[in-house]
């Protein structure tokens, strides 16, 4: 077989997986029943994004208590979930270590429930980005920036798959990006991308997201486009982060110290 022939075979191959692999992603998608998806966004809404730390610390003891009394595969997702937050609000914040680990917790739990076959496929939208989010907190908790880069790799695909159907996980690399060292600009950057990716979403569609994550989408656009160039839409957007929440339930405390402060320069 001569040299040309052998490329274009090779080139021909690598067409058909790329073509086979673009189909996966499009079935998965697919495969995603909306109705079901909505079902699971509001019955998990009070296990995600809990910024009181008194009210994770209370909803953890109930999540704990479902599911040592029926361990299914959705309290089992609610644990994975909870524990992220626990996480997220009390290991780093909490001098007695007492919450050390949660974060190891809560991906072992979800890293388990994704390696399933029979994991429900809605919910998987929520083990992926929880997972991810849950691997970047391990990756902080114990400096392993190895770990980190796992992170955003399971976050890419997670967004390839599903960002088209849910917010979910593009605000959740957006959350982590937005909290990284100004030296992990590569990473860092994403919560330019995702933010702003949800937002287009949201406008296109306005059942797309809800008040909670668009609230703390808005407040993170703003926090990221912080030259002055972007100072009128910056403000734009704090003031909507603020109208949509005004139980303080999301991004409102956040969007009005912004607000504050950009009004100071």
């Amino acid at each position: 077989m001569s040299t040309t022939v052998s490329n274009f075979v090779k080139k021909m191959k690598y067409l058909i997986v790329l073509l086979i692999l673009t189909t996966m992603t499009t079935l998965n998608a697919q495969e995603i029943n909306l109705e079901k998806l909505a079902i699971y966004e509001t019955t998990l809404d009070d296990v995600m994004e809990i910024i009181d730390k008194e009210l994770v610390k209370k909803k953890m003891k109930e999540v704990e208590n479902d599911f040592q009394n029926d361990s299914n595969e959705f309290n089992t997702v609610r644990l994975g979930l909870i524990y992220h937050d626990i996480a997220l609000n009390l290991t780093f914040f909490d001098k007695t270590k007492k919450y050390a680990g949660y974060a190891q917790k809560s991906y072992d739990i979800l890293t388990k429930l994704s390696k399933n076959e029979e994991t429900t496929p809605e919910l998987m939208i929520y083990i992926e980005s929880y997972r991810a989010s849950s691997l970047s907190l391990v990756a902080g908790e114990n400096t392993k920036l190895s770990l980190l880069g796992k992170a955003f790799e399971i976050f890419e695909n997670t967004i390839n798959k599903y960002s088209s159907i849910s917010p979910r996980p593009e605000f959740m690399r957006g959350s982590v990006a937005e909290n990284l060292p100004f030296f992990m600009w590569k990473k860092r950057k994403f919560a330019k991308i995702d933010f702003e990716s949800i937002i287009k979403k949201q406008e296109k569609n306005n059942n797309y997201a809800d008040f909670r994550i668009m609230s703390f989408s808005y407040w993170a656009w703003a926090r990221a486009n912080k030259s002055k160039k972007n100072r009128e839409q910056a403000n734009k957007y704090l003031n909507k982060a603020i109208e949509i929440d005004p139980n303080y339930k999301a991004g409102r405390k956040r969007a009005e110290e912004l607000k504050e402060k950009y009004g100071k320069k």
